[in-house]
């Protein structure tokens, strides 16, 4: 046995034991959220330290993306929790009387979550809030790719958080595969397709239920009617904040030929004025996480007609923000680009960009600009995603009264909110009777007098 095993099976059986002897109320629950939110704004420069390691954030993005996402999450829970958890009575039918029914949300057990790189405070901690606040138990995997912030992060939840039910196991692939041998009661799991799929796999065997919040490439459309400088430094700063590595992203753009040239005016204008000359020198543009993704995004370039940017620098993982044009055959419009490229295409009719997008995988997010209601409730209606924004981009995502995740291969269930609160626990069903009425046409023998009485009473 490997001394990764040792400690692996170590802690599982830790956490087990922990859900078994500690009653996780609504007490236990407020409490650990206190102590999370401690954690943020006590290292608040820590954090902002390791992101500025790991992908060279500013301050401005580790506050507004990461650590101001997931305190807004826990100030939400603190406030909502106790009504969250009431068991809540419903109606009961006419077959079930005399009696009473209820739903009550109950803890799911021990959960797993999987982190991802790009965004690894908010996206290891967010679904952490879900899990405390459903009064479960769980083992964070944070991505090995970003090494401070794992790094960090193993440091600091055993000092703040309940050592018997939470702890952070740090790995790669090899060590995740044998996180995943273990059954867990969920897993959460945030990241490419290619691993959901993977993740799904290692799941099945022990039939546990599995979040997956996934990416692909998240159309814009920018039609006649938009507001082009409104909706350029929108996009702009959409696609370009951590240089591009955001799964809610716009992946391309599809615009509408009369307004082409004065958006992409505007597009460039907003990037200039946003990062200067020569991004390389902005403090507020972030890097490519490493060499490896540095080098697929770099390698999409050649062969684009690229109508803004375009300069790279492997040393800096150093892309610049880029604007090229595509067409719908392009190499560049097959996979999700997670990386500072824009491709724009032109489409001039409605049922035609329908058919470019439903062609492909569902996305995890829809964007459209557009003046025109009926534009708004044609795309909405006429396509599927994981969630559609109206006249902006990617700050949907943060919005706690709406569900976020995907559909079809872009993601699996979803959460932020109440909507992660239900997520991480289970609605169980309960019908309480009495005992001093005993319906007699449910027995047997049956008669034609009974059956006429089930008919009535299932009406």
């Amino acid at each position: 046995m490997t001394d990764f095993q040792y400690h692996l099976d170590q802690k599982y059986a830790r956490l087990r034991a922990g859900l078994e002897l500690k009653p996780r109320d609504y007490s236990w629950r407020i409490s650990q959220l206190g102590s999370l939110k401690r954690l943020i704004i006590e290292n608040e420069e820590a954090l902002c330290l390791a992101l500025w390691k790991d992908l060279r954030k500013s301050k401005f993005e580790c506050l507004g993306t990461e650590q101001g996402v997931v305190l807004s999450e826990i100030d939400l829970t603190l406030r909502k929790l106790r009504s969250w958890m009431k068991t809540r009575r419903v109606s009961t039918p006419l077959f079930s009387q005399p009696g009473r029914s209820y739903i009550r949300r109950e803890p799911l057990g021990l959960t797993l979550i999987i982190g991802a790189w790009n965004y690894p405070i908010n996206l290891m901690l967010a679904p952490l809030v879900a899990a405390i606040a459903g009064g479960n138990g769980a083992i964070l995997k944070p991505s090995e790719i970003a090494v401070h912030s794992a790094r960090l992060l193993t440091e600091l939840v055993p000092r703040y958080l309940d050592q018997d039910l939470f702890c952070v196991i740090e790995g790669g692939i090899e060590e995740t595969n044998r996180i995943l041998a273990k059954k867990f009661d969920l897993i959460f799991f945030t990241g490419s397709s290619e691993v959901g799929k993977i993740i799904l796999a290692k799941a099945a065997p022990h039939l546990t239920p599995t979040i997956l919040e996934l990416g692909g490439k998240s159309p814009a459309i920018v039609w006649k009617d938009a507001d082009l400088k409104v909706s350029a430094r929108r996009i702009v700063w959409g696609k370009f904040v951590n240089a591009g590595q955001t799964c809610v992203a716009p992946d391309y753009l599809i615009v509408h030929p009369d307004v082409r040239s004065g958006l992409m005016n505007e597009l460039i204008l907003a990037i200039k004025d946003f990062y200067g000359p020569d991004a390389s020198l902005s403090p507020d543009y972030c890097r490519m996480i490493n060499q490896k993704n540095f080098d697929r995004v770099a390698g999409l370039l050649p062969g684009l007609s690229i109508l803004y940017g375009g300069k790279t620098n492997r040393d800096d993982l150093y892309i610049e923000p880029t604007i090229a044009e595509a067409f719908e055959t392009s190499a560049i419009m097959q996979d999700e680009i997670f990386g500072p490229i824009l491709p724009v295409l032109e489409m001039s009719e409605l049922p035609k960009v329908f058919r470019f997008i439903n062609a492909r995988e569902k996305p995890l997010a829809l964007y459209v600009f557009t003046t025109d209601k009926g534009v708004v409730d044609l795309v909405s209606s006429s396509t599927s995603s994981g969630g559609v924004c109206v006249n902006d981009n990617v700050i949907h995502m943060p919005v706690q009264s709406l569900p976020f995740g995907g559909v079809g291969a872009s993601g699996m269930g979803s959460y932020h909110g109440r909507f992660g609160f239900e997520s991480f626990t289970h609605a169980k069903g309960i019908l309480k009777k009495s005992f001093w009425f005993d319906l007699p046409v449910r027995y047997p023998p049956y008669s034609k007098r009974k059956l006429a009485w089930m008919k009535r009473l299932f009406r």
